[in-house]
């Protein structure tokens, strides 16, 4: 059996990962940006419901581009987070284990995700 040579200096930028693994990260990465924007969420809300100031502070802000954009990457990352979490649940009871079957379990979660968002967003911003 011949062994192939593995290089000294492997680029990143050139490595080509799988489908799965990409979901696998934006899983993760979804889940940071969920918990790192709960405290964010959560001063908004105790704000809106301390006064009429702090309720028309919090209306102003929601009201902004730049928190309908935080919104949308939002509803992405509760979509996709929920999806890839029930992949990974069948996953641990020994369904779509193989390569094949992994990586359209992937690319459906992916998709789903993507084509829910879309939905969602333009159902709540019109």
């Amino acid at each position: 059996m011949k062994t192939r040579k593995r290089p000294k200096h492997l680029n990143l930028f050139k490595v080509r990962l799988p489908i799965a693994a990409i979901t696998s990260i934006l899983h993760r990465v979804s889940g940071a940006f969920m918990f790192f924007l709960m405290p964010y969420l959560l001063y908004i809300f105790i704000s809106s419901l301390k006064s009429n100031s702090g309720f028309a502070f919090a209306a102003e802000l929601l009201d902004s581009w730049l928190f309908k954009v935080v919104f949308m990457i939002l509803v992405w990352s509760l979509i996709h987070h929920l999806l890839a979490g029930i992949r990974y649940l069948v996953m641990d009871l020994d369904i779509g284990l193989s390569r094949n079957s992994a990586n359209i379990s992937a690319a459906l979660v992916s998709a789903m995700a993507a084509v829910l968002s879309v939905f969602i967003m333009v159902w709540i911003l019109t």
